[in-house]
């Protein structure tokens, strides 16, 4: 198979039916695979054609955990968000051909998500090893603003949000956050790997992932609800 390049991967996922696209930062309108533009805040279930809880994978990347969840999990939904389309040309391609219908991608910034996810239209969200943004606080995707994002998606009950990471100051920062805001935390472990497992998804490794641990870096992990 011909290696694609970045172009051509852009220039692809518009024509996968799985994708949506942005069409700016302050347009709530998302550009479908026959180039419609479509309003799909509220809507995300007529493209699933059914009312399963619809589940999200912030900054996604290749999709690894969108992908693995869909499959560990066939009665949800779920979405991988991801503005770089390279990247996101992987998980929506490996989607299409293994016929996984309950696994969709949005390519747009996590920042704007308010604009194509109605209230309370969300049930949980994955955040997997995200950019720790060592110098940029206001980066990082458990900064305020951004929990601020999901609490405006999530469900009001029940909802979760997931943190897998390798980096321990992002793992403390998200928990000194959480504090501050006086957020439930669920369950904290800052070695998931040291123990068994205490939930079947941990096991999904993403590309990071893998690369990490063969660096014997520890992988840590926090769930809670906003």
């Amino acid at each position: 198979m011909t290696k694609l390049s970045k172009l051509q991967k852009f220039a692809a996922i518009r024509t996968f039916p799985n994708v949506y696209s942005s069409k700016g930062h302050n347009n709530a309108l998302v550009v479908d695979h026959e180039g419609n533009d479509v309003d799909m805040k509220g809507q995300w279930q007529n493209h699933f054609k059914n009312d399963k809880p619809i589940i999200l994978e912030v900054a996604c990347g290749k999709g690894h955990y969108a992908r693995g969840l869909g499959k560990m999990y066939p009665d949800n939904n779920y979405i991988g968000v991801e503005i770089k389309g390279n990247r996101l040309w992987t998980g929506a391609h490996g989607a299409l051909v293994n016929q996984e219908d309950n696994v969709a991608f949005l390519r747009a910034r996590i920042e704007f998500m308010e604009y194509y996810f109605a209230p309370e239209e969300i049930s949980e969200i994955w955040i997997t090893f995200p950019d720790p943004q060592l110098g940029k606080a206001r980066k990082r995707t458990t900064a305020p603003r951004f929990l601020d994002v999901y609490r405006n998606i999530l469900k009001k009950e029940n909802n979760v949000v997931h943190l897998k990471t390798d980096s321990p100051e992002l793992y403390e920062y998200t928990l000194e956050v959480l504090h501050e805001q006086n957020v439930k935390i669920l369950y904290q472990n800052d070695d998931i790997y040291a123990t068994p497992l205490a939930f079947p998804e941990l096991d999904i490794k993403t590309f990071y992932e893998e690369m990490h641990l063969k660096d014997n870096r520890t992988i840590k992990y926090i769930r809670f609800t906003l």
